[in-house]
């Protein structure tokens, strides 16, 4: 997502009322699970001003999304030919002093570059539309791939291009970007992983049918798309998720890895409490590693228009409640299994961990409190509440709220 903030909220809200299109069962499956163990690179961030008005982020994470950071093209070549490095290469320089991974999107055409320099963009005039000419993007890729080969091993072609404020050109002029990109970027680096375009929402889920069937596929590594579904729940990315790899299947790229490289909620004023929001942070990473998402890429440490993770830019370690439950989701989730993941029928969702032949649940009830019985195939002895230590259980049932917590058999 990206300033301003009411466009966004717009293009977000207006399509996604209506998931019944997605598929023929509305609900989502009872049971789903990825028995990979979660590694550390799951956990990804946006961090927009790092190293100036923001300090470096006090929870556990592996990757960076250079998105909304004054990194992508009209930042780096403002005027043809007179580069701007100073902020990508302090960034760089950051992210290798914390061991941190760079995703670094390619896109958003100079006003000189555009083949509609006048036209509206959600950033400035002319930066959603295609560049006039192909060997201007061409040696935009070229200078970047080259200037930090070996230092950026990932990129991504454009951000949400079902929108026409970020991406004003059709499907066949992505493909030739996204090709060009890649060619060039392979040559340069042959280890580099190209990540697709990454619509977002329902309605970025036929943007990304027609850059597939029509061959953009072939071009990248990596299928990245955004999971947006606010303001409705966590629990309905999982049908946003179905559709997406529904999507991949058909197009014979089911076995390509799929990212979530942007995701959070407007906010913080929509939650009732700062424990909500970050119990749906929370929910979003569980649900969408349980189904098959490889990397989730937060937005934002922050950007306070929505759930970001510090309370202020100067103080890595002021935490929200949304930062302190990053860090309680990396712990609990990195080096686990996910054996099952569902809703039950009495409406609690309970995720099966397996760490270290150790079994886990994370539980949570989306509406109202649900009893965890610990009995029959849940033999915990312990809990973890989110904001809290561990405590020995009580007796054979604990009340699940909104707010996950862990319960262990150990």
């Amino acid at each position: 997502m990206s300033i301003p903030f009411i466009l966004v909220c717009c293009l977000l809200l207006a399509p996604q009322t209506d998931f019944s299109r997605a598929s023929n069962d509305k609900r989502p499956s009872q049971n789903f699970r990825n028995v990979q163990e979660v590694p550390p690179e799951y956990f990804g961030l946006h961090i927009h001003h790092a190293g100036a008005a923001t300090a470096w982020p006090g929870v556990p994470f592996s990757q960076w999304r250079l998105w909304d950071a004054y990194v992508a093209w009209p930042s780096l070549e403002p005027v043809k030919g007179q580069w701007h490095f100073q902020t990508l290469d302090k960034y760089v320089s950051l992210a290798e002093e914390h061991h941190i991974g760079i995703l670094l999107p390619l896109g958003l055409t100079p006003q000189w570059a555009s083949a509609r320099p006048f036209e509206k963009s959600t950033y400035q005039l002319g930066n959603a539309a295609e560049p006039k000419d192909i060997n201007d993007w061409r040696n935009y890729v070229k200078t970047v791939a080259s200037r930090y080969k070996g230092r950026i091993h990932e990129y991504e072609i454009w951000n949400e291009p079902n929108s026409k404020s970020f991406w004003a050109g059709d499907v066949n002029q992505m493909i030739e970007l996204t090709r060009e990109a890649a060619h060039i970027i392979h040559e340069i680096d042959a280890d580099a992983k190209i990540v697709s375009p990454s619509a977002t929402t329902m309605n970025g889920v036929g943007w990304l049918d027609e850059f597939l069937a029509k061959g953009g596929g072939q071009y990248v590594d990596v299928i990245g798309f955004h999971f947006y579904v606010t303001p409705q729940p966590p629990e309905t990315m999982v049908l946003l998720i179905r559709e997406v790899k529904r999507v991949m299947k058909e197009n014979g790229l089911a076995e390509k890895p799929l990212w979530n490289t942007e995701t959070g909620w407007a906010g913080p004023k929509p939650f009732p409490s700062q424990e909500l929001a970050a119990s749906y942070l929370v929910r979003a990473q569980v649900l969408a590693w349980a189904n098959g998402v490889q990397r989730f890429y937060w937005y934002a440490w922050d950007n306070h228009s929505w759930v970001a993770l510090q309370t202020t830019e100067a103080d890595s370690r002021a935490l929200t409640a949304a930062g302190k439950a990053y860090a309680s989701a990396e712990k609990w989730l990195v080096g686990s299994q996910v054996q099952e993941c569902g809703e039950k029928p009495t409406g609690l969702w309970v995720c099966t961990l397996a760490r270290h032949g150790i079994r886990q649940w994370i539980a949570w009830s989306p509406t109202g409190t649900r009893e965890f019985e610990s009995e029959g195939d849940f033999r915990a002895r312990e809990f973890t509440p989110l904001f809290g230590n561990r405590h020995t259980l009580d007796g054979p049932t604990i009340a699940v709220g909104q707010v996950p917590v862990l319960l262990s058999a150990e």
